[in-house]
């Protein structure tokens, strides 16, 4: 028997700003709740398996790296794709690339992804 990831669950300083951030870079419905949180989940196009996203508001702001980041893949064109994330919000962030990996990696409102 093995696992998989069901959910991940994120801590965020600004639940409206990131509800509107994850829920259009996924294409996710949301159901947002009176207790400062909202689920995030594939509408009826995606796959079933792919995994809910869990926003609950914290009203701090983060500290330190963030030791889990989210590597995600386009169905088009990458960069295509980076800069509709950036017309969402995300910003270009400079990690040590030096130009020659395969990937961007651009930062959402308030946390770091990948983008493969």
């Amino acid at each position: 028997m093995v696992v998989r990831i069901a959910q991940c669950t994120i801590d965020v300083e600004d639940l409206d700003v990131m509800v509107a951030f994850w829920s259009a870079a996924l294409g996710y419905e949301v159901l947002q709740g009176d207790d400062g949180s909202a689920k995030l989940w594939p509408s009826g196009q995606l796959p079933n398996a792919a995994p809910t996203v869990w926003l609950q508001g914290s009203g701090t702001a983060k500290r330190g790296k963030n030791r889990l980041h989210l590597d995600l893949v386009a169905d088009a064109d990458p960069q295509t794709e980076v800069r509709r994330l950036v017309g969402l919000g995300a910003r270009p962030v400079d990690v040590g690339q030096t130009g020659t990996e395969g990937f961007t990696v651009p930062a959402e409102p308030l946390l770091p992804v990948t983008w493969r």
